[in-house]
């Protein structure tokens, strides 16, 4: 079991920068990979990052390459996000997820969301 809280979502100016933590309890978090989803409103819920479980290798939407960063800290049961360069379309709720990979694609779980963090870019 996995539990997930989020956290350092906030207001920015177009072209700065935020880093958002997730948080997981539980002994198997080293066991999943994890991915960041987001959800804008009105908009249905997208990937935008994922890293496996040891942290080698990483997956990012198109739309975020170059600008964000996925990694982790076992020791620390946490996966971060940092995002550079943010634009007015970042804006969204961010989750966390503990899930799964299938060769290069990250599968999210169903059962292991966090409760989301606000990440508003103002123009």
């Amino acid at each position: 079991q996995v539990q997930l809280v989020e956290s350092g979502g906030g207001l920015v100016q177009a072209g700065g920068s935020l880093r958002l933590s997730c948080a997981a309890s539980g002994r198997t978090f080293g066991a999943y990979a994890m991915g960041w989803f987001r959800q804008a409103p009105g908009k249905e819920r997208e990937f935008v990052a994922a890293v496996t479980w040891s942290g080698g290798s990483t997956h990012y939407a198109d739309f975020v390459k170059g600008r964000f960063t996925i990694s982790r800290d076992n020791a620390k049961n946490t996966v971060y996000l940092q995002m550079n360069s943010l634009k007015p379309e970042d804006t969204a709720v961010y989750y966390c997820n503990a899930g799964g990979y299938s060769g290069s694609y990250y599968y999210p779980s169903n059962d292991y969301w966090g409760q989301g963090t606000q990440v508003t870019v103002s123009s």
